[in-house]
């Protein structure tokens, strides 16, 4: 197998961001609706959009909820993020080998490049496919889809790689081969079940995965 381009999910796969994603989702929600959530319940909301996942608590109040959530989670980013091991030296050695990368995120793109900035890669990237690139984010194909046609790419040629369903069932959508993190917040079990092509336990497995 030859692969020539690689789409990563962003929060979760490239950055450690689940701990400032669950403290944002707990100051909004304990502001508007005190001591019905807890930190836990919160772990639910790791991978969908913002808006899909206010919808489904307050669909009313998701421009309200939304704007509260970018606010505090805007102040509180460089502090709560995190790297994981071997992301940026493996980025570096995969684009010095000519692999191509993207990222293909249910986030804004501002944000995207914001934790890029925090991981110094953000050069290594061609393109950027956010939640406000498309009409449909994943796990609708559009996103991925995208992400190939700006990189004029075949599907057989590229592996979408993430920690959440939602990455993995976009990949099948779209007729691309998949990759699930082992170090997802919900667990390699839980992304055992979507039948991703590859489960990578440390990032490092993508410099064997495209030798082919």
């Amino acid at each position: 197998m030859m692969v020539k381009a690689l789409l990563f999910d962003f929060d979760g796969t490239l950055l450690d961001t689940n701990e400032l994603i669950i403290q944002t989702f707990m100051h909004v929600l304990e502001e508007k609706f005190p001591g019905q959530y807890s930190p836990k319940d919160c772990i639910n909301f790791i991978g969908p959009s913002l808006r899909q996942s206010f919808t489904e608590i307050a669909p009313d109040m998701v421009d309200e909820l939304v704007a509260s959530y970018r606010k505090w989670n805007i102040e509180h980013h460089d502090e709560l993020v995190t790297q994981y091991d071997g992301v940026v030296s493996t980025l570096q050695q995969l684009h010095a080998q000519g692999i191509r990368l993207a990222i293909v995120s249910t986030k804004r793109v501002d944000m995207i490049e914001r934790g890029l900035k925090v991981l110094g890669v953000g050069h290594l990237f061609e393109h950027i496919i956010g939640f406000d690139s498309v009409q449909h984010v994943k796990p609708h194909p559009e996103p991925i889809l995208l992400a190939l046609e700006k990189l004029q790419v075949a599907k057989e040629d590229v592996i979408m790689i993430g920690d959440n369903s939602h990455d993995i069932e976009a990949g099948h959508n779209a007729g691309v081969k998949t990759a699930g993190v082992a170090w997802t917040f919900k667990g390699e079990d839980y992304l055992k079940q979507f039948s991703p092509t590859y489960i990578l336990d440390n990032m490092t497995d993508l410099l064997t995965i495209v030798k082919g």
